[in-house]
């Protein structure tokens, strides 16, 4: 049993088991822990069947539900007509990837600025004589390091 999944039965009832905890939970429970990064395994209880995608597709209604809004009407339309004919690859193919890609990129992005950032603090403290093939990139690292006792203000200029 993979320990970063967390598996739950489902009753007739609706309620969901964790099987691990041997303690019903809610849904709000369940969204919390997807949340936190791990995987739900839902099972019917009487038939076995696999159910999470039902499961999942719940907590995003009822995300929509709470927030009033999820999808565009006409995407929503889209999908209800040509239903799983035409949409189902591209929601299995293209849109789980493309969601991949951009929060990969997004934080390759920040991790980048976090270092330009680092490295302009970092400036002042370096050996000017190893700083010399970057002094036409100085007044850059000058908007991120002032100088003792002077201050700038919100256009970048120093104030006396």
């Amino acid at each position: 049993m993979d320990k970063n999944t967390l598996h739950l039965k489902k009753y007739t009832n609706r309620r969901l088991y964790d099987t691990v905890k041997s303690a019903y939970v809610t849904l709000d429970y369940v969204t919390d822990t997807i949340r936190r990064g791990r995987q739900i395994q839902v099972t019917d209880a009487k038939t076995g069947e696999d159910v999470t995608p039902a499961i999942l597709t719940q907590i995003v209604l009822e995300e929509a539900r709470k927030k009033k809004f999820l999808l565009p009407p006409p995407l929503l339309y889209l999908i209800i007509q040509y239903g799983e004919n035409l949409l189902s690859d591209f929601f299995e193919k293209y849109l789980e990837q493309t969601i991949k890609n951009y929060l990969l990129f997004r934080n390759m992005a920040d991790d980048q600025f976090k270092k330009w950032l680092d490295y302009g603090e970092n400036y002042s403290k370096m050996n000017p004589k190893a700083m010399a093939g970057l002094s036409s990139f100085k007044p850059l690292f000058d908007l991120f390091t002032p100088e003792p006792g002077k201050q700038k203000n919100k256009e970048g200029h120093k104030k006396e």
